[in-house]
């Protein structure tokens, strides 16, 4: 069940109350990556004291390691990694883009989404390669990664394989797009993706053969169309009229920050009020009040998590809300990572010790510094919601501005 509770004046923003089999998440809300079943460097107690209520993890990698049979035969994802609470499986699909036209045009997890926002680089630093997937129209044939094995994911198979996976809320096969994919190649994608949607859906409505690990699974449908605004319209009516228990906003969203804005407002207007939206793959703190202020309710990123490993950690009053404590002027600084935080490692560490042990590489730091920036965007996003109730959001949003600039 989805239901929305209060509505911005200003702006799409609205909060709202997700109800699950494994507990309800008060919307908008902030995805934890747990590719693999985890958040690295974290334990789902943690997880849970840090606020954290609904986390995603990938079909891709779990299919290849330990596989969806073992994690069916051992209970199913909630109890395979201990987490109790909400989750999402993604489909793999950013995979099939990730393994292919990712590796085409040097786009992906490490390079940035948005190319026009990245500084100039020399022709040779977006270096391409062989593409590792083949699609049809039957389903995406791919290499795995771990060991060189080859697989078939379809729609209907991938259903199956979320079935038992059990988690709360399984995302339907779709083809992700590039940034730098043409009109053409973005549209036949588009179709592609409605089309095992369709299928996706029959196979969700049809009995399993075997009984599922979670009985009150949902199924999010995926709007594609890159940054064409017909395109996109056009698949937030379709995805949207298809009867999906929620609708994500998925592939390349455009060149730039400017650009996905437009995507969202070209697409949150279409899609059914009364439905959960989410929007995949963005979640850093210079996105998240424009993405809610245009209707998103959850969204997911990894960048936080990845970020805090290398050492960048979410400071409110700090450029772009951001350090990086490889910095040599942190190397005898007492304060905590930001004064304001309530986290463990704000309440136990300085920003001196904290850069020791990133320079040294002990891994304890990749869990404090995970621990902080997570903990930082569970609070900001709680601020949005409070600022939703009681019609401040542009105030807070200004404060915010004006501490990061």
């Amino acid at each position: 069940m989805f239901e929305t509770l209060h509505q911005d004046p200003h702006s799409l923003a609205r909060t709202g109350r997700l109800v699950t089999a494994h507990g309800a998440v008060e919307t908008p809300a902030f995805v934890a990556v747990a590719t693999r079943g985890t958040v690295k460097g974290v334990e789902p107690q943690a997880l849970e004291e840090l606020g954290v209520e609904i986390v995603i993890s990938n079909s891709y990698h779990l299919h290849l390691r330990p596989g969806e049979e073992t994690v069916a035969h051992l209970g199913g994802l909630h109890r395979f990694s201990g987490w109790n609470g909400p989750m999402m499986t993604d489909s793999g699909g950013f995979q099939v883009f990730s393994l292919g036209a990712g590796k085409e045009h040097g786009v992906g997890k490490v390079a940035s989404i948005f190319p026009d926002d990245e500084p100039p680089r020399a022709p040779s630093a977006r270096r391409t390669a062989r593409p590792l997937v083949r699609l049809t129209e039957d389903g995406v044939w791919f290499r795995s990664t771990v060991d060189g094995s080859v697989h078939f994911f379809s729609p209907e198979g991938v259903i199956d394989l979320e079935r038992k996976l059990g988690a709360d809320i399984a995302f339907v096969l779709d083809e992700c797009t590039s940034p730098l994919h043409n009109r053409a190649y973005t549209e036949a994608a588009m179709e592609r993706t409605h089309r095992w949607a369709e299928r996706a859906l029959r196979a969700f409505s049809r009995p399993p053969e075997e009984p599922p690990s979670n009985p009150a699974q949902v199924l999010y449908g995926i709007v594609q169309g890159g940054a064409y605004p017909d395109l996109r319209r056009a698949s937030a009516r379709l995805i949207g009229g298809m009867g999906f228990f929620g609708l994500a906003i998925g592939g390349s969203l455009g060149r730039s920050r400017d650009e996905m804005q437009q995507v969202l407002e070209w697409t949150v207007p279409l899609l059914p009020e009364d439905r959960p939206r989410h929007l995949l793959g963005i979640g850093q703190i210079q996105d998240l009040f424009a993405v809610v202020r245009r209707g998103i309710d959850t969204f997911d990123c990894a960048a936080p998590t990845r970020m805090a490993r290398n050492g960048t950690l979410f400071v409110r009053e700090a450029r772009a809300h951001r350090i990086n404590l490889r910095n040599a002027s942190f190397r005898e600084d007492p304060r905590p990572i930001d004064p304001a935080c309530d986290c463990f490692t704000c309440q136990r560490h300085s920003r001196a010790y904290l850069r020791h042990l990133c320079l040294t590489g002990e891994l304890s730091f990749y869990r404090l510094a995970t621990l902080h920036n997570l903990r930082f965007l569970v609070r900001l996003v709680e601020e949005i919601r409070g600022a939703i109730v009681v019609g401040t959001l542009d105030e807070l949003e200004s404060d915010w501005l004006a501490d990061g600039g």
